[in-house]
């Protein structure tokens, strides 16, 4: 028996409390008593015991999810900053690499520099090899501009095929030096899966001024970039504050042409097409212009371009189709110009052939007018129908199907060989100028010319010369056996009213 007075109950006490309070380290020292109190303190120091165990197991799996858990965090944003398809830092790691170099005070004249880099061509390769093959350029393209950098620059994939490029603690022409590396590394030929590749790039340079954020850097970076595309590609070019303006006065011109398009500021002018025999028209080129209500007459070369890389080149196609159709309506309806049986040709965009609702659009359009698809040619550039992908090729032998007339613009330019003629869908080659320009001043020119035309004809097509600027040059080519050419020596384009009195009151093309 014990008292009731027991001194260890008060030890006992103490200690559960203790326990309780989360000192697992308590115990409670046993007597030689070895009594029922001595039996519950060693139960109580047991339960201690498996407290602390347990408490101890807990904390390892609480340090070790926690550790998973910053594992996993940082997993999840080394993937948030990278690029999946290369590798690279993403815009988002840029961005972030970018403010922290402009927090940088770097002393003298070296600055931060970014290049920005966007490729030429590559389109075309994904278009008409497949994004499998498009893909593994764009890899190869990432490991070659991170072979031409310093170990301390930063390399990162913007997006699609834009790249930039970081450069901490730099002159300009030590970032031009750098740039023009990457630049050769680049256009450098690959071979992927067989094929013979080769892809250049244009690219911007801005040097970073203090206090400037990262957006308006990259901003103006890109700016740098698209001078650089619209000076011929492949080149760099570093940001200058009138590019700004510039880049800003096409911007107000972006908005300008979706209004002229909407509205009634678009007008068609059309150069005629001389059978060279008999000087009779034979075909009309409907050629674009946008009469601006402040700048007055816009030419294409001006705006064409921004409609294509705004995506307005269809809408612009549309208008330009559906009015020439209806020109050449009116006039083989009007009893003064209907004696005349000549085509209508329009310029059809690589924009054009990859949408499924164009061949509709021309059967719609020529259906309106009431007039057979034969008196309709559309003109595609060279390009555009070798480099076209299966949509392509499906939109060209349904207008062929159609009845409409195909005809290859600017040829002699771009990839003219036998072998490509012999297997494209056209029925047409207009011969670009600059063939017939040398005439007269290169000696071997006039067998080249010839040699052009046997091609043609050997493939079964018909040949259109364009340039035609003289007497001579138009004699020269009805001699090597040409019957059909265009350029100012007969007419420069007209606005409708013009060509239709010259309609009215010649049945040959006057010359004079």
């Amino acid at each position: 028996m014990y008292s009731g007075n027991d001194p260890r109950l008060g030890q006992l006490l103490e200690g559960i409390v203790r326990l309780a309070a989360g000192d697992l380290t308590t115990r409670i020292e046993l007597s030689d008593a070895r009594d029922e109190i001595d039996a519950v303190i060693m139960g109580t120091n047991l339960l201690a015991e498996d407290l602390q165990i347990v408490y101890q197991e807990l904390e390892q799996r609480v340090q070790a999810r926690t550790q998973q858990l910053n594992e996993a965090h940082q997993a999840m944003r080394r993937m948030a900053m990278t690029d999946p398809l290369t590798g690279l830092s993403n815009r988002s790691a840029f961005s972030v690499a970018l403010n922290e170099a402009q927090d940088l005070e770097i002393e003298g004249k070296k600055r931060a520099a970014i290049l920005l880099l966007d490729m030429d061509g590559f389109k075309a390769i994904n278009d008409s090899l497949g994004h499998t093959i498009g893909d593994k350029v764009l890899e190869a393209i990432a490991h070659r501009i991170s072979g031409a950098v310093r170990d301390q620059d930063m390399v990162a994939r913007m997006g699609g095929d834009e790249f930039a490029v970081l450069i901490p603690g730099v002159t300009p022409s030590e970032a031009a030096v750098i740039g023009n590396r990457i630049l050769a590394g680049v256009v450098e030929p690959m071979e992927i899966e067989g094929q013979h590749l080769r892809c250049g790039a244009s690219m911007g340079l801005r040097m970073a001024d203090p206090g400037q954020g990262a957006e308006e850097l990259m901003m103006e970076a890109d700016i740098a970039m698209y001078e650089s595309k619209a000076d011929g590609r492949g080149k760099l070019k570093l940001f200058e504050p009138g590019m700004l303006h510039a880049r800003q006065m096409r911007n107000q011109l972006v908005g300008e042409l979706k209004e002229a398009i909407a509205g009634s500021q678009l007008v068609l002018y059309y150069q005629p097409i001389i059978r060279l025999d008999s000087r009779e028209i034979e075909g009309v080129e409907a050629l674009v212009r946008w009469n601006h209500p402040v700048r007055g007459l816009i030419m294409p070369d001006e705006f064409i371009p921004i409609a294509e890389e705004t995506g307005m080149i269809s809408d612009l196609g549309g208008w330009v189709l559906r009015t020439a159709v209806e020109q050449l309506k009116q006039w083989r309806s009007d009893p003064l110009t209907a004696s005349h049986n000549f085509s209508m040709r329009i310029n059809v965009s690589a924009a054009d052939l990859q949408r499924l609702e164009f061949v509709e659009d021309v059967r719609e359009a020529l259906a309106g007018a009431g007039l057979d698809p034969s008196l309709l040619v559309l003109e595609l550039t060279e390009s555009a129908v070798i480099q076209g992908n299966d949509l392509d090729r499906y939109t060209l032998n349904s207008l062929r199907r159609l009845g409409v007339g195909l005809e290859i613009d600017d040829f002699g330019t771009g990839y003219s060989s036998i072998s490509y003629l012999r297997q494209l869908p056209v029925d047409t080659v207009k011969v670009d100028r600059t063939l017939l320009s040398a005439l007269g001043s290169d000696p071997s020119q006039p067998a080249l010319l010839a040699a052009v035309l046997q091609l043609i004809k050997a493939c079964g097509l018909n040949a259109v010369w364009e340039g035609i600027e003289t007497a001579e040059q138009a004699e020269y080519l009805l001699g090597i056996g040409c019957t059909s050419g265009q350029g100012y020596y007969f007419s420069r384009p007209l606005a409708a009213a013009q060509l239709t009195e010259q309609l009215k009151h010649h049945k040959a093309w006057p010359v004079s």
